[in-house]
């Protein structure tokens, strides 16, 4: 029995041993009071650890300086509690240029801090630190062009790699051709964990997998101060995208959805789709949680849920133009509260960029099924949807929602749209104004703070329109302004207006209007 009892202690601690498999980056090299660059050695244990067949390359607590960490498959980088890793602000340290992908563009570019190509099973943990120095590439970037005479050796570089890359539309970030690596790349990867982690100061995006299946992204907070295109979280072209519990405050936005900009992007053809993010709070950012501009790949069967922003420019913001082609579909928001918000809460804006019409093709964008309630949001303006003359924003709905703004909710070629148990409490204006839009429903909505100088809601050139079920606050005096020589097929149903009156424009066929 004992002999038995000896052989499975014997067999437990051989197996522990091989299943830990940590290789410490100190024992390889690598100083921890920062006194040398650790690059070669972080190197070396991740080749060892590969070697093996996996591991967990370990860094114990302390501050090391290093470049650019490249993973393989099988390798989690653990970075333990008061471990920091300061990145160097060398440009020669990100060379030789690697394949990577730059706002939906694929190029060869400086190699992102952390990168991995082709790998599966990779996790990047633990309490620690990662701070990326971007203040030198962020100038750089932001001040260099402005007096250039000459190219400079990252340009020539980048331009001898990239002689025949496919083109965005608009190629001026492209042909400048230095274009900062973003923190945290994997590319065509699988099976990818971020969690728990410290970021800071990103030279550019901050994690964004592309063409990427099975990540998650958990417990990780991003701190990047004022600065350019420091954006958050930017899952592009992904499968099956788990992103929660992050707490997120940068220089652009939170947390963006994107599959490719333009040519680039339609014709990988490889949307982003199957994500869920949960239990997030964004504080300083221009959106908290944005999809697009750059969607020409498709952005589809995406949920958003359980979300606090709190000081972010906008809360929800879904953006494109004319020329992206792609289509944005079947999204679900729910469960979301907005405090401070500084322009608009939701935003459906398909003229991101000022493009000229033209006629319906494959650069011709599209948004559908899209789906939001229970939301309450303080803000400078509720909602702003802007389709396309030749495409509008269509499959839209808003269920129990809850807007204290400056200004209401503007819809403008919009089709199929319902709001039900909607209040929008305003300053100044209407709390609903809709132009150029067919098929709306209008159930249930009031404003608790009604304005006498302005309807509550406001209806110019509109086609098929259900009011019903609507019970304005006493002190309401128009309940609705219908206006425009286009406006047909107004039905209102089992509305108990009070005193509350509805006005129609003389220019309006009266016919149409059925009280």
């Amino acid at each position: 029995m004992k002999k038995t009892i000896l052989i499975l202690a014997v067999s437990f601690i051989c197996f522990a041993a091989t299943a830990q498999r940590f290789y410490d980056v100190t024992k390889y090299g690598a100083k921890n009071d920062s006194s040398k660059i650790a690059t070669k050695s972080i190197a070396n244990a991740i080749a060892a650890a590969s070697k093996a067949g996996g591991g967990t390359v370990y860094f114990p607590a302390g501050k090391y300086l290093t470049g650019p960490i490249h993973l393989k498959s099988n390798i989690t980088i653990f970075i333990d509690a008061g471990a920091e890793l300061h990145f160097s602000d060398n440009f020669d340290d990100y060379l030789p240029m690697v394949q990577s992908r730059y706002e939906g563009v694929d190029v060869m570019s400086f190699s992102p801090l952390f990168y991995a190509y082709k790998a599966e099973n990779i996790s990047i943990i633990g309490r620690g630190l990662i701070n990326g120095n971007g203040k030198k590439w962020w100038n750089y970037a932001l001040t260099f062009y402005k007096n250039q005479t000459e190219r400079n050796k990252y340009q020539l570089l980048f331009d001898s790699l990239n002689k025949d890359i496919l083109l965005p539309d608009d190629p001026t970030q492209m042909k400048r051709g230095f274009l900062r690596p973003p923190f945290i790349q994997p590319l065509y990867c699988k099976n990818v964990l971020i969690e728990g982690i410290t970021i800071t100061n990103s030279p550019f995006w901050t994690v964004t997998p592309e063409f990427c299946e099975n990540v998650t992204i958990k417990g990780v907070t991003i701190n990047n101060p004022p600065s350019p295109n420091t954006d958050g979280i930017n899952p592009s072209s992904c499968r099956y995208v788990h992103i929660s519990d992050c707490h997120i405050s940068v220089g652009d936005d939170c947390i963006t959805i994107k599959s490719g900009k333009d040519i680039p992007g339609r014709a990988k053809a490889t949307p982003a789709e199957n994500y869920t993010i949960t239990n997030c709070t964004m504080l300083s950012g221009h959106g908290g949680v944005v999809i697009g501009s750059e969607m020409s790949g498709d952005v589809k069967k995406i949920t958003i849920s359980n979300c606090v922003f709190d000081g972010t420019d906008r809360g929800i913001r879904i953006k494109t133009a004319r020329g992206r082609g792609g289509v944005v579909e079947d999204i679900r928001v729910d469960n979301i509260i907005m405090k401070n918000i500084k322009a608009q809460a939701i935003v459906l804006d398909m003229e991101y960029s000022k493009v000229p019409p033209e006629p319906v093709s494959e650069r011709t964008p599209q948004f559908r099924n899209i789906r939001f309630s229970n939301i309450t949001a303080y803000t400078k303006q509720a909602m702003y949807i802007n389709g396309l003359d030749e495409m509008p924003v269509s499959e839209i709905s808003l269920n129990d929602v809850v807007f204290e703004a400056e200004t209401g909710i503007t819809i403008r070629n919009g089709k199929d749209i319902e709001l039900h148990n909607v209040r929008v409490n305003v300053k100044t204006g209407p709390s609903l104004l809709v132009e150029k839009t067919e098929r709306l429903v209008v159930d249930g909505f009031v404003s608790a703070k009604p304005l006498t100088t302005a309807p509550l809601i406001r209806f110019t050139n509109v086609q098929d329109v259900l009011l019903q079920n609507n019970w304005p606050f006493a002190g309401t005096k128009t309940f609705v302004e219908i206006k425009g020589a286009n406006t047909k097929n107004i039905i209102f149903k089992n509305n108990v207006l009070g005193e509350a009156t509805a006005i129609v424009a003389d220019d309006v066929n009266k016919e149409e209007v059925k009280q």
